[in-house]
């Protein structure tokens, strides 16, 4: 299958190049950023070894929508989408956290719940609640933002402030910034007949001022149920149809793989990846009401380099 799991760009100004789980991260002359987001699809920490058709596609397209729905409660960094598959934006120091607000008891926290957690980055969780089950009210629980390859792990609003990751006067607004980006983002998603059940967001600061980065609201940082599901599904302990890739966990979990060592990854067959990329295609289409034109994928690289370089050309 044709999909972009690695890039190597030389593009004017190119300082250095970042590559994350899914997104490849050019430096521009320490001033802006190309955001190549690949097709590359991870679970628990590791890269699955084949690509899913169309994923950086959409995850492009949802994040820059999201992020011009959202620029008038903060500012971002996004400059352009050259490329159905790029984002090219200012560069900014990012806060070595991130903030993961969640609306419902479900995904992990909900399988730290069950093991008898009650307490998820010092945020107390009540007992007697069930899986999937809604929040009085939406609860902030960030977690560090570790180094490629380990895990990010909870933390406290506290620890953060006393360890200096961030300021006191800076994380209370990432905390104001957190809240209105969900509910924004929630009221989207109700009127498309979602639930944005939970979500992270990253925040960097440029020139002393603060900046949404990175992606938002897409089926990688976030969940979704339907609404019109889940109220039936909810009463009669039935798992929720989420559009997220909590199914491509639940996927291997039940294949033997939850990213510990020595297990191995499950054959992804080509009907899998298929479906895969058909639920990434389906969130596109009912979070923005719109039909998803695939781009032609007979060489994206090519057609990447040309519409960034252009692009590149114009910024000063």
């Amino acid at each position: 299958m044709n999909t972009v799991t690695k890039t190597n760009f030389n593009f004017k100004g190119r300082k250095s190049l970042y590559e994350g789980k899914v997104r490849d991260v050019y430096n521009i002359n320490d001033e802006h950023l190309v955001m190549v987001v690949t097709d590359r699809i991870s679970a628990f920490d590791v890269v699955l070894p084949k690509g899913i058709p169309f994923k950086g596609q959409v995850l492009n397209q949802i994040a820059a929508k999201f992020l011009d729905a959202t620029e008038d409660i903060v500012q971002n960094w996004k400059i352009s989408t050259p490329d159905p598959s790029v984002t090219i934006g200012v560069r900014c120091e990012p806060f070595p956290v991130e903030m993961i607000i969640r609306g419902y008891l479900t995904g992990s926290s909900w399988r730290s719940y069950k093991k008898g957690a009650r307490e998820i980055s010092g945020v107390s969780i009540p007992e007697g609640m069930k899986e999937h089950q809604k929040f009085t009210e939406p609860i902030i629980t960030p977690t560090t933002k570790a180094e490629q390859g380990k895990h990010d792990e909870d933390i406290s609003k506290e620890e953060i402030i006393k360890q200096g990751l961030v300021s006191k006067e800076d994380y209370c607004l990432l905390e104001k910034y957190t809240s209105e980006l969900f509910r924004r983002g929630t009221k989207i998603a109700n009127e498309k007949g979602l639930i944005l059940v939970d979500t992270k967001y990253e925040f960097g600061k440029k020139d002393g001022e603060i900046f949404l980065i990175d992606e938002i609201h897409t089926p990688d940082s976030s969940r979704y149920f339907y609404a019109d599901e889940y109220k039936i599904r909810f009463e009669n302990k039935k798992q929720q149809k989420q559009l997220s890739k909590e199914f491509v966990r639940q996927w291997l979990v039940e294949n033997n793989f939850n990213g510990e060592k020595g297990q191995k990854i499950p054959d992804m067959t080509d009907e899998f990846i298929k479906k895969v990329s058909d639920r990434y295609i389906e969130l596109y289409e009912k979070i923005t009401g719109e039909k998803f034109i695939k781009v032609d994928i007979n060489d994206s690289n090519k057609r990447i380099e040309k519409n960034v370089t252009e692009e590149l050309n114009k910024l000063k």
